[in-house]
C-alpha cells in the first residue's frame, strides 16, 4: 500500500472498529463526561484530554511494536507477519460484525500489564482537570484490546517504526469522533453504535481491509 492508503486505512480501521470501543471504553469515556459536568468543568476540554493521552499511548506502543517489526519484517518472516497481520483484522472484523468471538482471547495477553495498571487508574478518578484527564488517558491506552492489538500488528508490518507509531496515532484519530461525542451524548451513541447492522457494516468492511492486508503476490512468489 502507498503510505496516504496506509494512513487512510487507519483512521477507517479506528472509525469503523468504534463500535468495540464503545463496548470497551465508552463506559470510563460517559463517567469522565458525567463527572466533568458534576464539577462545573468544560467537558469537551476533559474529553480531549482524555482522548489525547489515549492516543499517545496508542503511538508510543505503535513505536516500540514497530521496531521490532523494522527488525524482522524481511523475507518469508515479513510475509509471515504481514499475514499474521491480516488475519488479525479478518478476526476482529468478524468479532465487530458479532459473526466469531475468538479474537477475544488475544485481549488477555495483555490482562497482566493492566493488573498493574488498572489501580493507577483508579487513583486519578474523579477527573477534575485537563491534566488529570490526559493521565487517565494515557493509562487507558493501555487497556486490553483486541481490535488495538489487531491494528498494532498490522502497523508494525509497516517496515518502520516511525510510520508505525504513526499508523496508530492515525488508527486513535478514527476512534476520537465515535469516543469523544459517547462522553457527551452517551446514551444516543451508543444506541447507534451497538445497532446490529451498523456492526456488521463495520466488520465487513474491517473483514475487507484484512483480506487487502493480506500479502498475496508475495504468497504467490515464495511458493
Amino acid at each position: 500500500m502507498t503510505e496516504p492508503l496506509l494512513f487512510t486505512t487507519a483512521l477507517l480501521i479506528g472509525l469503523l472498529g468504534s463500535t468495540h470501543c464503545i463496548g470497551m471504553c465508552g463506559g470510563i469515556a460517559a463517567s469522565v463526561g458525567l463527572s466533568t459536568r458534576q464539577n462545573g468543568q468544560s467537558a469537551w476540554l476533559i474529553l480531549l484530554g482524555y482522548n489525547l493521552g489515549r492516543i499517545a499511548s496508542y503511538t508510543l506502543a505503535g513505536a516500540l511494536l514497530g521496531i521490532a517489526g523494522a527488525l524482522v519484517a524481511t523475507g518469508i518472516t515479513g510475509v509471515l507477519l504481514q499475514t499474521l497481520a491480516g488475519l488479525l483484522l479478518i478476526a476482529m472484523g468478524l468479532y465487530v460484525g458479532q459473526w466469531w468471538f475468538g479474537i477475544t482471547r488475544l485481549e488477555s495477553l495483555g490482562g497482566h500489564l493492566w493488573r498493574h495498571l488498572q489501580p493507577v487508574a483508579a487513583r486519578i478518578l474523579p477527573v477534575r482537570s485537563p491534566t488529570q484527564a490526559v493521565l487517565l488517558g494515557i493509562v487507558w491506552g493501555w487497556l486490553p484490546c483486541g481490535l488495538v492489538y489487531s491494528t498494532l500488528l498490522w502497523s508494525s508490518a509497516s517496515g518502520s517504526w516511525q510510520q508505525s507509531a504513526l499508523l496508530m496515532a492515525a488508527f486513535g484519530l478514527g476512534t476520537l469522533p465515535a469516543m469523544f461525542t459517547t462522553g457527551l451524548l452517551a446514551r444516543q451513541v451508543q444506541a447507534v453504535m451497538q445497532k446490529r447492522l451498523t456492526r456488521q457494516l463495520a466488520g465487513g468492511v474491517i473483514i475487507l481491509f484484512g483480506l487487502y492486508t493480506l500479502p498475496w503476490g508475495r504468497i504467490l512468489n515464495l511458493s
